[in-house]
């Protein structure tokens, strides 16, 4: 059970595992699934680049691939919470569910409106769940997929060409994937532990 966790944790395992199909699979749970708040998404798709960059999978299909992915993934949460609506709070807690990821991608989404769409993307947990508090809300579709597309756009492409850019660039590449992960999975969850301490500070 905890090799099986592992592998679903640790980017480079779980690439070198499911392959390019199988990063597009997570990027969709991730985003369109309220209990694939667990993945890593930003370190899996900058890992998917760079090892791309390597030959491992194959760029072109995490691009197309991804990016419908995500687009498809938050449409999805998106109806699911326009369907489902506030019953999700009255929702007992759970080993796959917490109402708090709720609440913080709500009071995230009433300070940024629509722009949340955007910049979730790049926020671990909160990204799972903004589509669904903008179903809530009863955000406009057509500004909820302009937003939607641009964001998954800028996410997916712009982690996987950095991820590829960076193995193109540096010598043997394979010595540095886990200290550049890590340092991945910091900066992607400085912003969501700051937004953390504001809001308690608040």
């Amino acid at each position: 059970m905890l090799e099986f966790l592992h592998t679903l944790l640790e980017p480079k395992t779980l690439i070198m595992t499911l392959g390019t199909l199988g990063v597009i699979a997570i990027i969709f749970i991730e985003t369109g699934l309220f209990f694939g708040f667990f993945f890593p998404g930003d370190s899996l798709l900058f890992t998917a680049g760079f090892l791309a960059s390597q030959g491992y999978v194959s760029l072109a299909g995490l691009l197309i691939g991804t990016f419908l992915a995500a687009v498809i993934g938050d449409s999805f949460g998106y109806t699911f919470g326009k369907k489902v609506g506030p019953t999700l709070f009255s929702r007992e807690d759970s080993v796959i569910f917490n109402k708090k990821h709720i609440a913080r991608a709500q009071h995230f989404y009433e300070k940024h409106g629509k722009k949340t769409i955007i910049l979730a993307r790049f926020m671990p947990i909160i990204r799972t769940f903004a589509p669904i508090v903008a179903g809530i809300g009863n955000m406009r579709y057509r500004t909820f997929a302009t937003f939607n597309i641009i964001g998954a756009f800028v996410w997916t492409w712009g982690m996987l060409w950095l991820g590829y850019g960076l193995g193109e660039l540096i010598p043997n590449p394979d010595k540095y994937v886990i200290p550049v992960i890590i340092v991945i999975i910091l900066l992607s969850a400085t912003p969501t532990l700051f937004q953390i301490l504001k809001r308690d500070v608040d």
